[in-house]
């Protein structure tokens, strides 16, 4: 007994260590994969408020090479924008799918990685049969040692240990959990890409609440002025001095900014049940505190344009995309190569229960097997085929989304700037109206221009403070998609790596939640 253990360890030791070798001599089929050249931007973007002479009010943050960081919402120093985006960050639905998305990418991974070992297996059985006795053969000798046929029952006890496990000769395993690794990364990049859309769309949200919340007050000083001007207007006619349609006129005027002061709620409630939506409440119980907007939007740090390739989350997916991509040309181009399997099975098996485990009641084998495709009719090379497609398909919308990125800082940049510039030249049009509506409400007092000159003089300051308040809002909402375009906080090395979404979660990822 001794001898034959001896014989099989050294046996299994030889095995073991051909397979070791064999494996450590697989290669990896396919092409390496490089990453695309960037782009030569140019040293600062175009519509920078640094390429141009004149001051139109609005400046990008110095140092030009400075970066958001983190919480970039902070730069607005809004604690109520503050607090608000936090509780998107915990709460955000649209975030938590993002992420769970991200958490199955992971497992995925893992599930990848278990093709690396041999899958053992174990079925214990008992079985209990019965031999009839008009089966064919089935004679015994008796007691007596007369020769009858009779049935016979046995019981069989197995307990078989089973091994299977197909080396990585071609790399077939090593390109499948690369590829599971670069998708998993593609879903990271998504998620933050993800983040990054809703806290910009919470921060546009707030600033447009607070333009409503200004315009409310443009109006309701407006119903204020037209009602004092009606009450003038009723006055003089009482006394003479003016026509009834002076009145009818007045009266018109007030329940228009009436009107006007009424339909600013629409969009307000809209905007505020929008937020809470966003912050994955019930907006039947969400509201926002009234305050006006009074303020421009801060200096941005918008660096220089050889940092934006590492700080769109969407160009690092595009790029880990084509990764993802080039590792699955690597398991096509493996089918071509022959599969090694290697197989064993031992255990122990007995008709006694008592003996059932000892030494002499085991038995083992082993075994291998090489298999390969002889005809596929084109098959594998027609997968190969589609899989280069692929790839070249994500070179192009890597690229796409390069220029896609430098066209949307562009587009911020001349829109704040710019923006900035019509707001100077819109309110000193304000001004002007105003002091164009004092004067001609003292003309028609001492009754040298009639009310209609009034009238004409109070719809052009309503509609220039309008106007006005509408491009302030339009500031501060295209500051924050030019935070969007250039990356928000975010940068590429906080992409995790490889190893890190290969690991295992913690027990509260992966919890079901109720």
């Amino acid at each position: 007994m001794t001898i034959v253990r001896r014989k099989f360890a050294r046996w299994a030791t030889s095995l073991g260590a051909a397979v070791l070798l064999l494996v450590s001599s697989g290669c990896v089929v396919g092409p390496k994969y490089h990453a695309p050249a960037p782009q030569a931007p140019a040293p600062a973007y175009k519509e920078s408020p640094t390429q141009f002479k004149e001051n139109e009010g609005w400046t990008v943050a110095q140092p030009s090479d400075a970066m958001l960081r983190g919480k970039w919402w902070e730069i607005f120093n809004d604690p109520e924008l503050n607090a608000l985006e936090e509780q998107l960050n915990i709460n955000n639905q649209n975030i938590k799918q993002f992420f769970e998305n991200f958490m199955e990418a992971r497992a995925i991974v893992r599930e990848a990685r278990a093709q690396y070992f041999p899958t053992l297996t174990a079925a214990p059985s008992v079985s209990h049969s019965l031999i009839s006795q008009n089966l064919k053969g089935s004679t015994t000798v008796s007691a007596n040692g007369t020769g009858t046929t009779f049935s016979t029952q046995s019981t069989l006890y197995t307990l078989p240990l089973e091994a299977s496990w197909a080396p990585d000769l071609w790399g077939k395993v090593r390109n499948t959990v690369r590829e599971a690794q670069y998708a998993a990364q593609v879903s990271e990049a998504d998620l933050e890409n993800e983040r990054l859309t809703e806290q910009t769309a919470l921060a546009e949200y707030f600033f447009e609440i607070r333009g409503q919340d200004k315009l409310q007050e443009i109006f309701d000083d407006t119903v204020v002025a037209d009602q004092k001007a009606l009450e003038l207007t009723r006055g003089l006619y009482e006394t003479g001095i003016d026509d009834q349609i002076s009145v009818v006129e007045a009266e018109t005027t007030l329940q228009s900014a009436e009107a006007g002061a009424t339909n600013v709620g629409i969009a307000r409630a809209q905007y505020e049940h929008a937020i809470a939506m966003l912050l994955g409440k019930a907006a039947s119980g969400f509201s926002i505190p009234v305050k006006p907007m009074t303020v421009a939007p801060p200096p941005i740090p918008v660096g220089v344009p050889s940092e934006l390739l590492e700080r769109r989350p969407d160009i690092a997916a595009a790029e880990r995309t084509m990764a993802e991509a080039n590792a699955a040309i690597g398991i096509a181009r493996a089918a071509y190569y022959p599969n090694l399997s290697l197989t064993g099975e031992g255990g122990f098996e007995s008709s006694a229960i008592g003996n059932w485990l000892s030494w002499p009641s085991r038995f083992w084998s082993v075994g291998t097997s090489i298999s390969e495709t002889i005809f596929d009719a084109g098959l594998r090379q027609a997968t190969v085929q589609q899989y280069v497609s692929t790839y070249n398909a994500d070179l192009a919308g890597y690229r796409q989304t390069v220029l896609t990125a430098f066209q949307q800082v562009e587009d911020g940049l001349a829109e704040v700037r710019i923006l900035s510039k019509e707001i100077q030249q819109e309110q000193q049009a304000v001004n002007f109206a105003q002091t164009f509506l004092k004067l001609e409400e003292a003309r028609y007092e001492t009754g040298i221009d009639p009310y209609a000159d009034v009238l004409i003089a109070q719809t052009t300051v309503l509609a220039d403070q309008q106007t006005l308040n509408a491009l302030q809002v339009e500031q501060m909402t295209y500051a924050v998609a030019l935070v969007q375009a250039l990356g928000g906080g975010w940068d590429r090395s906080q992409l995790p790596s490889p190893s890190r979404v290969t690991q295992k979660p913690a027990k509260a990822e992966t919890t079901i939640e109720k």
